[in-house]
């Protein structure tokens, strides 16, 4: 449909989450609580429903109530005297005025309403409730992301993170270019001549192009945020990733392109590259360090570019960009373990975000970045002292070199780190016990 609010979008691309049995809890769901503004809940079997609806409005740029209680949402919004498809609807459930259940409006009868919801049987799912169940019908007090309230207070952690990502990928960028040699043609902010036209629904053709070609010289912030936001942050899955990770993905996804930025993403968590963040992947990132996790997609962010056929003359600049990336994912990642205030520097007043782990500390043989780096530097000068000396050594066989040298150290320090494993196990005075614990609430 057409005419649905966006968070109604965002609700029926997550139709057929479901719980788990046992233990394990399905990550979509615990990410709902997470989106919701409760990340300490990890467990698909609280109730969900509101950190659903919860989850889909922080999506669409508003602020939800922030509670998993249904029927906080009686106080989110404004009233609405009729029915509209999208509407939040707050039903009651059973007798006790506490309980209840929320969802989204679908469809209607004189006696009965459908709900796409979370929780529904277990499920995000349309259902039928009775209409005298019903308790209130609720709009967002306005559809403008910003605007409602205290404004600035109203950002959510995941807007704060794609404002910070955002504001890297707008400096990488830069202002309007047109370089014969660039294959994306005339660019502003980042945005190309294609990608401008195909956004405003226009056929890019020798008529429309010297009007296309104006306008984008003339982009404004708030259309390039948006055509950022719809193209690149939101399909790509950016808002779903730890914020480190966020900014990786979506600089990623912004200079090689969605599908591929998601290929490489599980390529970096060693999934199946399918180019579709589903289960698979959404478990794999969350299983794996997120700083592991960017070191490896910086690896092959810089492969990929040294395989392209414009490396010669956009190859500095293309490393530097995934070296200034890196750095500005660490630095959203130790702002997402800080409590979340505003922060200044310089002139800027940057927001923080929270609900990621701050990144472990580790020996620098260790990580991929030094290593490539000192790779490359070396892929640079010891062909021409080779030379000199007269050895004949090529670019292409120093990396070798340097990959082959940097498994050795890898496999090496696993082994050390399972033999000192075993000797601590063979020291240890007290036997290891299972224990079991239940918490009732």
């Amino acid at each position: 449909m057409s005419d649905q609010p966006e968070w109604l979008a965002e609700a029926w691309r997550e139709l057929g989450q479901s719980e788990r049995a046992g233990k394990a809890a399905n990550a979509r769901i615990a990410a709902f609580f997470n989106e919701a503004g409760h990340p300490g809940v990890k467990s698909d079997e609280v109730a969900w429903c509101a950190a659903f609806a919860g989850a889909c409005l922080e999506r669409a740029g508003l602020r939800s109530s922030r509670s998993l209680l249904a029927r906080s949402y009686l106080d989110w919004g404004r009233q609405l005297e009729a029915e509209r498809i999208g509407a939040v609807a707050v039903l009651r459930r059973g007798t006790d005025p506490a309980f209840g259940h929320v969802g989204f409006l679908v469809g209607w009868t004189a006696d009965g309403l459908w709900l796409l919801g979370g929780n529904q049987m277990n499920a995000v799912s349309v259902a039928r409730y009775e209409r005298s169940r019903l308790v209130g019908l609720r709009w967002a007090a306005t559809d403008v992301e910003g605007q409602s309230g205290d404004g600035a207070a109203h950002r959510t952690d995941a807007q704060a993170v794609f404002a910070f990502a955002l504001a890297h990928v707008l400096e990488m960028e830069g202002g309007y270019t047109d370089d014969p040699h660039d294959p994306g043609g005339p660019t502003n902010k980042g945005i190309t001549l294609a990608t401008l036209a195909a956004d405003r629904g226009v056929k890019l053709t020798t008529r429309s192009r010297p009007r296309l070609m104006s306008d984008l010289k003339a982009l404004a912030d708030r259309e390039a945020e948006d055509i950022y936001r719809r193209r690149y942050w939101r399909p790509s899955g950016s808002s779903e990733l730890p914020p480190g990770l966020a900014v990786m993905h979506f600089d990623a996804a912004v200079n090689h392109g969605v599908g591929t930025a998601i290929r490489m993403l599980q390529a970096a968590v060693g999934v199946a590259a399918d180019g579709e963040i589903g289960p698979q992947t959404r478990a794999a990132v969350a299983a794996r360090e997120a700083n592991h996790t960017l070191e490896s997609y910086a690896a092959l962010r810089r492969r990929r570019y040294e395989g392209l056929p414009h490396f010669w003359r956009f190859g500095r600049g293309w490393l530097r960009r995934v070296d200034a990336t890196l750095a500005a994912a660490d630095a959203a990642a130790r702002r997402a373990a800080r409590p979340q205030t505003s922060h200044s520097e310089g002139d800027k007043t940057m927001p923080e975000f929270s609900n990621a782990q701050p990144a472990e500390a580790k020996w620098w043989g260790h990580s991929l970045t030094i290593w490539g780096a000192l790779t490359t530097a070396a892929a640079a000068v010891l062909p021409v002292v080779g030379s000199m000396v007269g050895i004949a050594l090529d670019a292409e066989t120093v990396r070798q070199i340097g990959s082959d040298t940097l498994a050795v150290v890898q496999a090496l320090t696993a082994l050390s780190g399972t033999i000192m494993t075993i000797i601590g196990r063979a020291r240890a005075t007290q036997p290891l016990e299972r224990r079991s614990v239940v918490v009732k609430l």
